[in-house]
């Protein structure tokens, strides 16, 4: 059981601004390694694979495997993204992963292949799971506006009263019977809210019992863009640091697609 504070943010993807700017977050509100918790894909859009993974290692803080982990962990031709072949998303990935593919380290690979693919913690009596993307399947999106009913099945499946993720980029909050779902938010990308903002996820305990508040990760994503465009990674996801909107919605539901540039707020929960 943990009694401070936990820190969650997910997809660093390569961002070594992004990382070492929630490193800091998590320094100016001492808070230990051991209570920050990424939910994955340390690796993918951006210029600094090797040097992302080396940083988020040095740090010591509880790392989730993305799908993007399992894939670079295997050497495998694709990111494992789930992305609809043909879709934008997916021609833009036949780029970036190449990139973090022949600049990762077998070290750094190795890392990866030892990732837990959950984990399970204890929070002011509250159980937490925290996963990637589904329960069960490591590259399912799931956002604000899924189903109840999907959620649900998902939940229950977790075992848990909360579970946390990231992976579909967008944070948000959802109750489900006596616990619910947390996305926690990603630093790598803007979450496609018009704003060049990463997100993360603090747990603690508030006036009336454990909460769960989202807060915005200010960094300087002009120099993330500049890094990629030194490297010769295509400009779509460059530009998408600085406009904090996505190249492409192609994974997003329709609720989610209509919000593209509109600023996000995403309320405290009580636990």
């Amino acid at each position: 059981m943990i009694d401070g504070p936990l820190l969650f943010f997910g997809g660093p993807y390569s961002n070594l601004q992004a990382t070492l700017a929630i490193k800091a977050v998590a320094e100016r509100l001492a808070i230990p390694p051991q209570q920050v918790i990424c939910t994955g894909d340390v690796v993918a859009y951006c210029a600094d694979p090797e040097a992302t993974v080396a940083l988020i290692r040095e740090w010591g803080i509880e790392v989730v495997m993305g799908n993007c982990e399992q894939s670079l962990a295997s050497d495998a031709d694709d990111c494992g993204c789930g992305f609809e072949q043909g879709s934008t998303c997916d021609l833009l990935s036949g780029q970036w992963y190449p990139f973090a593919r022949r600049r990762l380290s077998a070290d750094a690979r190795a890392w990866m292949a030892g990732l837990p693919a959950a984990l399970t913690l204890e929070f002011a009596g509250r159980s937490l799971r925290v996963v990637h993307g589904g329960v069960e399947q490591i590259n399912r999106f799931l956002f604000q506006s899924t189903a109840i009913d999907v959620l649900a099945a998902e939940w229950d499946r977790s075992g848990a009263d909360w579970v946390v993720s990231g992976h579909a980029g967008i944070p948000f909050g959802r109750a489900i019977a006596t616990g619910g779902w947390l996305n926690a938010g990603v630093i790598g990308m803007p979450a496609n809210d018009g704003s060049s903002d990463g997100w993360y996820m603090l747990l603690q305990h508030g006036a009336t019992g454990p909460q769960a508040s989202w807060h915005r990760m200010r960094y300087d994503a002009t120099a993330a863009a500049e890094r990629m465009a030194a490297c010769s990674l295509a400009p779509a996801y460059a530009s998408a640091l600085v406009s904090g909107c996505w190249p492409s919605q192609d994974v997003l539901p329709a609720e989610e697609a209509a919000l593209c540039g509109k600023p996000l707020s995403v309320p405290v929960m009580s636990l």
